[in-house]
């Protein structure tokens, strides 16, 4: 590949943007972004790529840049009349006690709790009957609350414990080691983890799983050789054992391992991408034993799930795309000699472990269904859950009596639940004592067609009542990747987004893991296309069936949903009024050169891998299709700065590309989160000001000049 780098600086044109309002009119004059002539080829075409200075997340002209796009952005947002009001319901509707299913570490009962509007969930516990004890507060880990808590692991007596720490939102973590009695760090900090699970054995250290600092940026530069280490406690760092990695044989963007709870055995996972391991394993009764491969090949997911001795339990989807579960000795272990336990059926299986029970957790059409079998893979009871919807948390340690599990759908608030293993009695353990009434709405699911005649299942959520009039706001939010699977669970944001008449449709879309690995497949590389022909045939199902008009709908979504976002305005600009992709993957051409992006290929191919790649890439790359004369929806991109998982860089030239060729009068901003990363570990401020901003934004650019539901702000006296 050759490059040209000729910088030159040009001045964006001043845009003035109108909304549909006749009562005000919001001028936007978007800040002058410079442009640089660089040019990259791929298989004899080139590809101009203007704004390729803005991958520079360390440099003082970008982040001059990320500042003059905030202050556009927000000048904006300070005038929509309603957001305060917005703003209000949300944090009242927000403010009331959370509080996360219990589990059992020692002689401690461990629980996760908010008492409302605190900006990260604090780690209680208690001892018997006495009274409850904060155990960790993450809100006191930095004063601005840009510090969270990623993970918590104890040993096997409970007596130490491992939690890992964010900063800034970021996905490189610290881990630091306390004793779990007293409460006090026994051990300098742990540095430079990512990408890692803490996984104990016994109670003399864990494994855990990095990269070595990449030269340059760490939250831009490229990492894809991941190694396991293994942490003795009472060592140093620098003392840590190498595992398994750091060899160009053993080179994989992600390695990952895990202790049986006997301590038996360790398997390791090493991938080259997001789908498909290998499988090794190693005795750790022998400290000297060698590791032996199972599966030496990565076409495949499979994973260890329990043993009994040496009698492993694996989930597979080899030669099942909806899994199954297979049982087979230690001392043979390869797939030749692998015998069904818990066949496969036409749903897809996840199955978990607890109180000597397997759990089959099946998703019929994305709704949950639990069955219980015991070891010798006899059915015991299909558990009769509390409604239709999502559950999660079914198993336990082999000598639990009992466990906690939860359950949610998108229009009841997520409750806890106690369940006996021995009887499949449950009781419930907590509900939420939320100023939201779910019987006032509703979900349905249909069933449409796409353009190439697949049916496709949706979600759609709604205050019942609602007329079909073609005039209600409505999100429609999509994902299709990376075999994630959207099920039905409650949000508050979308809570506060029906009580104004919002509708909420979620379409399981190919590349999910809905109905197994060839749902999966068929929104993969040169099939990625069929991803977003589900989601345009969604949303023409909603015009069509008058839930909605162009005029009223939304399209949004994060990550690889921020992809099919940015894919879906660029191909159907006509099709709605307004476009929210987040922290998306928007440059197709070079997203594999950042961080661990390499390890997405399998879901997108990359434009290196062969010509046909490279043409499909860049005929859907919401970077390159940006074209302009072209109306697009009113768009809000969102992003953090220190998201160094699908880098800011993706946002802000996506961004930068609709201001310079966006015509007529829909604004194009850029909202960017200071000192935040993808997403995970936000605080509760910094989620509601986003989630105000979006809903503010969307309502605003749908004409709207108050509310939708005046009602309920007079009804909660705001």
């Amino acid at each position: 590949m050759k490059k040209l780098i000729l910088f030159t600086f040009v001045s964006a044109v001043l845009i003035s943007c109108e909304t549909t309002s006749k009562k005000e009119k919001i001028i936007v004059n978007y800040p002058t972004t410079a442009k640089v002539d660089t040019v990259d080829t791929y298989f004899e075409t080139e590809v101009k790529d203007p704004y390729r200075w803005l991958e520079d997340d360390k440099s003082p002209e970008t982040g001059a840049w990320v500042k003059s796009q905030n202050k556009t952005t927000f000048g904006y947002l300070d005038k929509i009349p309603f957001r305060n009001d917005l703003k209000q319901r949300l944090e009242k509707l927000w403010n009331y006690e959370k509080i996360g299913s219990p589990y059992k570490e020692g002689d401690y009962t461990y629980f996760s709790k908010n008492n409302g509007l605190q900006n990260q969930n604090v780690i209680y516990r208690k001892k018997g009957d006495s009274d409850s004890e904060i155990f960790l507060d993450p809100n006191t880990f930095s004063k601005d609350g840009t510090t969270s808590f990623a993970g918590l692991s104890f040993s096997e007596n409970g007596n130490i414990a491992a939690y890992a720490i964010s900063e800034g939102g970021s996905d490189w973590r610290k881990v630091i080691i306390i004793d779990a009695i007293k409460k006090e760090v026994i051990e300098e900090t742990l540095v430079d983890i990512k990408f890692s699970g803490i996984s104990w054995k016994g109670n003399d250290g864990f494994f855990y799983s990095s990269y070595d600092k990449p030269k340059g940026s760490e939250l831009s530069a490229k990492t894809d050789q991941h190694k396991l280490y293994y942490h003795k406690l009472g060592t140093s760092q620098e003392e840590d054992t190498l595992i398994y990695g750091g060899t160009p044989e053993q080179k994989h963007r992600y390695i990952s391992g895990s202790v049986t709870e006997d301590n038996r055995y360790l398997f390791i996972y090493p991938r080259i991408s997001t789908s498909g391991s290998k499988l090794l394993m190693k005795d750790l009764t022998q400290p000297d034993s060698e590791i032996v491969t199972i599966l030496d090949h990565t076409d495949t997911d499979s994973h260890v799930i329990e043993n009994v001795g040496s009698k492993l339990f694996i989930r597979t989807n080899m030669n099942a795309p909806n899994k199954k579960v297979v049982i087979v000795d230690a001392s043979n272990p390869k797939p030749e000699n692998w015998v069904d336990f818990i066949p496969e059926t036409e749903n897809v299986l996840s199955p978990n472990t607890g109180g000597g029970y397997f759990f089959a957790e099946y998703m019929v059409d994305a709704i949950s269904k639990v069955l219980q079998y015991d070891y010798d893979g006899k059915l015991v009871r299909e558990v009769k859950l509390p409604g239709l919807g999502t559950v999660s948390g079914f198993g336990g340690k082999k000598e639990d009596k009992e466990f906690y599990f939860s359950f949610t759908n998108y229009n009841t608030p997520g409750s806890s639940y106690k369940y006996n293993v021995a009887t499949g009695e449950y009781d419930q353990y907590w509900k939420p004592n939320i100023d939201f009434n779910p019987d006032h709405y509703e979900s349905k699911q249909v069933f449409y067609t796409s353009k190439d005649g697949t049916k496709i299942p949706m979600m759609i959520t709604y205050k019942k009542g609602i007329q079909l009039n073609g005039k209600n706001p409505t999100i429609l939010y999509g994902y299709g990747g990376f075999n994630v699977s959207l099920t039905p669970s409650f949000s508050i944001v979308n809570a506060v987004w029906m009580e104004q008449g919002g509708v909420y449709a979620v379409p399981n879309l190919r590349g999910g893991g809905e109905y197994g690995k060839k749902w999966h497949d068929a929104g993969t590389k040169t099939q990625k296309q069929n991803v977003f022909d589900d989601f345009i045939a969604a949303a023409e199902y909603l015009i069509k069936e008058n839930y909605t008009s162009s005029k009223y709908l939304a399209i949004r979504g994060g990550s690889n949903g921020g992809l099919l976002v940015g894919a879906t305005m660029t191909q159907r600009p006509d099709l709605m009024q307004v476009a929210l992709p987040a922290v998306g993957v928007l440059d197709m051409l070079r997203y594999h050169t950042f961080t661990a992006g390499a390890g997405w290929a399998y879901d997108y191919g990359t434009a290196e891998d062969n010509k046909e790649m490279f043409k499909y890439l860049k005929a859907y790359s919401p970077v390159h299709n940006v074209k302009s004369d072209v109306q697009y929806p009113a768009t809000l991109v969102t992003t953090g700065d220190h998201d160094d998982r699908v880098v800011p860089a993706h946002s802000f030239k996506f961004a930068a590309s609709l201001q310079e060729k966006q015509t007529g009068d829909n604004p194009a901003l850029i909202r960017i989160d200071v000192n935040a990363g993808h997403g995970a570990g936000k605080s509760t401020e910094a989620i509601i000001n986003e989630q105000v901003d979006v809903q503010a934004f969307t309502l605003y650019n749908m004409g709207f000049e108050e509310l939708p539901n005046q009602a309920v702000l007079k009804e909660f006296k705001l």
